[in-house]
């Protein structure tokens, strides 16, 4: 009995290795994320700041409970602190994806990446 793997000829594996290197150069190049260029901050939904992202830096936004503290640093940024009760923008982290948004609500505070392109999701629509 012969197994499916003794039917294929060597232009069958050259055909089979040309699709799936093609399928991964598609891949990367179609889903690869913009590269952010500044970061865009808002309080009480109006934009207070647009800081670049290629120089570190540090913003104090006011916000209902007090400020919060904006960290830059090159290709990423972060909320350093913010005195919301839950700390879930501080957690987190650094953001350093083009549309990542971090989102302190109980301060209205919030912090967007934004590049050369639009970004949209499913809030978008």
């Amino acid at each position: 009995m012969r197994t499916w793997l003794a039917l294929f000829r060597p232009g069958d594996w050259l055909l089979l290795a040309a699709a799936v290197a093609l399928t991964l150069l598609a891949g990367r190049a179609l889903w690869q994320g913009d590269h952010p260029t500044r970061v865009v901050v808002r309080a009480g939904g109006e934009i207070v700041a647009s800081l670049p992202l290629d120089r570190p830096g540090r913003l104090a936004v006011k916000g209902p409970l007090g400020l919060t503290q904006i960290e830059v640093e090159p290709g990423r940024a972060r909320v350093a602190t913010d005195p919301g009760p839950r700390q879930y923008c501080v957690r987190q982290g650094w953001l350093t994806r083009s549309g990542a948004a971090a989102i302190c609500a109980p301060n209205e505070v919030s912090l967007q990446l934004a590049g050369r392109r639009d970004t949209y999701d499913s809030m978008a629509y």
